[in-house]
């Protein structure tokens, strides 16, 4: 067979074809848009939830600072007149008053008590619920749950029966069971034992939140390393500061924090446990406010030590979102 035959009697090769580029594929563009809609879709989801913030917080808060740099009084506030601009003349004349640093300090030293107290017995609790039984932990949990949801007009009101001076349980328990003779007494008159039984009612409500908080980092403390510090010698106390301590003190500091924020805000626990005329003497910047505001009718004045509370307390804040950002990190 000649070599011209051998070719003819070859098989046909089949040329592959590039198919063409179909005209339903979208084009660049309008995948483009497609990734700008979806990266706007979480920002529009959020949106209706900074409206609400806007205007539950952001637009009170403008209204305060203007009201501190204005003379609002009660025609002004009445008929929507436009009040006079003072300046400063509000924040000096705050300043310069000796009863405003009474004030200030008397609610330093109610929110320093309240804070070491809560936080010392919150982180005792959670540390005994780490050696309950499941089903003793579950009912202490659940009855902790049950005092932190209890509204506050309830619970200021079972205090208020609790310090009677004539059927109070406290001086019952007093005279009866220890001997001394508290009939009668009037917890209030003596503006320290007073600000007991507010503590009392302040701290009661905020142990839950910091026993249950703190049970919960303590379960993240890796039980091998404890087990092993205890092993090389080290006590309870030795445990507990250089194993326990470094896991926990992040939320720890959380939650001395948070409570920071919420005791020098005190405002409820005082005005209803004394029938919602506080003597001067119980008087924190919350109750100080409200009577500069309301009672004074000084809207300014009371616009003003709101403020400055907001300016006193923005460092902790600070101090506290610093702590979120950073235990968001760890994780």
């Amino acid at each position: 067979m000649s070599a011209a035959d051998m070719k003819a009697a070859d098989p046909p090769v089949a040329v592959a074809r590039v198919p063409e580029r179909s005209g339903s594929q979208p084009p660049a563009g309008g995948q483009r848009k497609r990734r700008k809609a979806g990266a706007l879709l979480p920002y529009l989801l959020i949106a209706p939830a900074f409206v609400a913030i806007a205007a539950v917080f952001v637009w009170p808060l403008i209204k305060t600072i203007l009201m501190s740099f204005q003379d609002v009084g009660r025609r002004e506030l009445w008929t929507g007149e436009a009040a006079p601009w003072v300046g400063f003349e509000q924040f000096t004349n705050i300043l310069g008053d000796g009863e405003f640093w009474a004030v200030v300090w008397r609610t330093l030293i109610f929110m320093v008590a309240c804070v070491v107290a809560t936080m010392g017995i919150g982180l005792g609790i959670s540390m005994l619920m780490q050696r309950m039984d499941t089903w003793v932990r579950l009912l202490l949990t659940g009855a902790l749950v049950a005092a932190w949801s209890m509204p506050l007009l309830v619970a200021t009101s079972i205090f208020r029966w609790f310090a009677d001076s004539d059927y109070g349980v406290l001086n019952m328990v007093l005279s009866k069971y220890l001997g001394i003779d508290a009939q009668g007494h009037n917890w209030f008159l003596d503006p320290k034992q007073g600000f007991l039984i507010i503590g009392a009612v302040v701290v009661w409500g905020a142990i839950p939140f910091v026993a249950v908080t703190l049970y919960a980092a303590l379960t993240q403390v890796p039980r091998e390393l404890e087990e092993a510090a205890a092993l090389d010698g080290a006590g309870v106390a030795g445990v507990f500061r250089f194993v326990t301590w470094p896991v926990i003190k992040p939320v720890f500091q959380m939650v001395a924090t948070l409570s920071v924020l919420w005791d020098f805000n005190i405002f409820g626990q005082i005005f209803l446990i004394r029938g919602n005329k506080p003597e001067p003497e119980y008087s924190v910047l919350g109750i100080y406010s409200f009577e500069k505001a309301f009672e004074s009718n000084s809207f300014s004045q009371g616009a003003a030590i709101s403020l400055i509370t907001v300016l006193l307390l923005s460092g902790v804040a600070v101090y506290y979102l610093r702590q979120l950002l950073k235990i968001g990190e760890v994780e």
